[in-house]
């Protein structure tokens, strides 16, 4: 009984210091809270009362009616298969469920837009607002394009313009244009139909690169 008790009390200890991780106290309705999650970092606007709308791919509502299990955190699994899919929703969870366990930057996003930020109210309006299923794309609407809308009015992503000139660095290359006109003449005469006009098409291609690059 005594073990049962002490073990019964260090549980509850570490409950509490779990739920103390975070201070609720330093953000404000309408704060833009972002945290680094899988390869990109995750972004959401803070309501108030300990509760956080984000926009996150999850792929669980596409194969389960069950809303308790699709209320539970999403872990990493469940996000990447949502991403991939296209189903993502924009939710409301606690700060805990939010960050995943990572660290919260708090409107660090002030200092990279040029538009100033709404007023909080409005911001938590916007994201109230849009609650529900959305159609997920990883370039042209994620949970950066959300938040950014809701608290400076426009739905940009930062981290995605950098992803598609990183993309275009080494796609629109010279080196890229090479090994374009090598790989394709070397295919071309391993399956035997290196024609006049196949290689055209390969050169064309090469020197498109090239002409980009």
């Amino acid at each position: 009984m005594f073990l049962y008790q002490l073990l019964n009390l260090f549980y509850v200890a570490s409950q509490k210091e779990e739920r103390s991780k975070y201070d609720l106290s330093l953000y404000k309705r309408g704060d833009l809270l972002e945290v680094p999650r899988t390869l990109f970092t995750h972004f959401g606007i803070y309501l108030g009362d300990n509760r956080v709308a984000h926009l996150i791919p999850d792929i669980l509502p596409a194969i389960s009616k069950d809303a308790s299990a699709i209320a539970m955190v999403v872990t990493n699994n469940r996000l990447l298969l949502g991403a991939i899919a296209k189903v993502a929703s924009v939710r409301v969870d606690s700060v805990e469920d939010f960050a995943y366990g990572s660290v919260i930057l708090v409107n660090h996003m002030d200092k990279v837009c040029s538009q100033p930020a709404l007023d909080g109210d409005e911001v938590a309006r916007r994201a109230q607002k849009l609650l529900g299923s959305v159609t997920y794309s990883l370039l042209w609407y994620n949970c950066e394009h959300y938040v950014m809308y809701c608290r400076y009015g426009m739905a940009v992503s930062y981290q995605t313009y950098q992803f598609c000139r990183a993309v275009r660095k080494i796609v629109c290359s010279r080196t890229s244009a090479y090994l374009t006109a090598l790989c394709g003449v070397g295919v071309l005469l391993c399956v035997g139909c290196l024609t006049p006009l196949t290689l055209l098409l390969t050169l064309f291609l090469s020197f498109t690169i090239w002409m980009a690059a």
